[in-house]
């Protein structure tokens, strides 16, 4: 017997199937086009191919107070909230989800301590507090196999435990296809999620705050991944200098990795301020209220996350460099910790959605050319 949530997604999705005035807005509508009934795989689905933009929300003739009710964000809202908690692995990891601002604050909060902590009482006050400079300067303060130890076991569990949810989630959507039509909607699903096509609300934007059209969202999106890919090249590129050039960090502040973490931080602290402006601001009525928590804890930890490794640039020459080199430590190795608990799940999950969609809409060409 199907549950509330799941029994109201039905719902609302049989009245858009029978209406499709909103068809064009996003993937979604396409890929409810010509169903009647949808199974609980196909719900979980549709609810990570929805972006959230809210345009059908304000598009909807059968929005409150009409007696449909139809409020097909929030149904959908709901139902990736929970799967993401459904397809946790560890099992255990779905209490994360359900209390997630308690379970960050407390296991980012507590390795960050613990990293503090332990510089404090291992490291000599002469050295801690000493102002550092030239090359090898942080690994005098924290040795660089303990450094990059615990951020590597950290991200490993990290990318462990998200891979697992993530094939579980395949599992369960994948459509009946071939590996040849896999292979050729690779493509075209990879510019979906690139570009954020589908936070486009069909071309003039989606109503991130209300019924105007915006690509606030979208570029703001856009801004804090692309600093966080250039964070990530910064680290790559520090660790060719390490372990080719026989470099150690930190560098000079003209050299690239300075260059890309700097531009890299700074670019995900816009970002993340233009998307908590959003959700200060958008309405409330087509959201998820533990969707909205989810968020704001996850772009929180990224800001403080990029705010404290700025830091480290700004202090590196002074006696404050060590502890500022701590906390950023603390900092990175409890962010890789939860990541299998916070929105950044979601990236994935989407992914796979929309490489689904990308395959769906292949299934008519099948048909035309007699199958594969």
């Amino acid at each position: 017997m199907a549950d509330e949530l799941t029994a109201e997604a039905d719902r609302v999705l049989r009245i858009c199937t029978a209406c499709m005035y909103c068809d064009g807005l996003c993937a979604v509508f396409p890929a409810i086009a010509g169903k009647h009934d949808f199974a609980p795989n196909d719900l979980d689905y549709l609810a990570n191919l929805c972006h959230n933009c809210r345009g059908c929300w304000y598009a909807c003739q059968y929005a409150p107070p009409h007696p449909f009710a139809v409020n097909l964000p929030n149904a959908l809202a709901e139902l990736r909230q929970r799967s993401y908690a459904d397809y946790a692995w560890p099992r255990w990891l779905r209490t994360g989800f359900a209390y997630n601002a308690t379970v960050v604050a407390g296991i980012v909060g507590g390795l960050t301590a613990l990293t503090v902590l332990a510089t404090w009482l291992l490291v000599p006050a002469e050295v801690l507090f000493a102002a550092h400079r030239g090359e090898g300067a942080f690994y005098r303060v924290v040795p660089w196999p303990i450094m990059a130890g615990a951020a590597a076991a950290a991200l490993l569990w990290a990318m462990v435990a998200i891979g697992i949810s993530a094939a579980t989630y395949w599992r369960a959507i994948a459509p009946r296809a071939s590996a040849k039509t896999i292979m050729r909607a690779i493509y075209p699903a990879l510019r979906d999620i690139v570009t954020l096509r589908n936070l486009g609300g069909g071309g003039p934007g989606c109503n991130d705050v209300n019924e105007h059209f915006s690509q606030q969202r979208r570029w703001s999106h856009h801004i804090m991944v692309a600093g966080f890919a250039a964070s990530v090249a910064s680290t790559l590129i520090a660790a060719l200098y390490h372990h080719v050039f026989a470099i150690a960090a930190p560098y000079p502040l003209s050299s690239l990795p300075v260059l890309a973490g700097g531009i890299g931080g700074v670019m995900m602290l816009i970002g993340i301020g233009g998307l908590l402006r959003l959700e200060r601001r958008a309405d409330r009525a087509p959201s998820a209220a533990a969707e909205v928590r989810l968020n704001v804890v996850f772009l929180l930890l990224l800001a403080v996350l990029a705010a404290s490794g700025l830091a480290v640039l700004a202090l590196r020459d002074t006696a404050a460099m060590g502890l500022t080199l701590s906390l950023h430590l603390g900092l990175v190795i409890g962010c890789f910790a939860v990541l299998p608990v916070s929105k950044a799940v979601h990236g994935l999950y989407r992914s796979l959605a929309l490489l689904r969609a990308a395959i769906d809409r292949m299934a008519p060409r099948r048909r035309r050319d007699g199958g594969e």
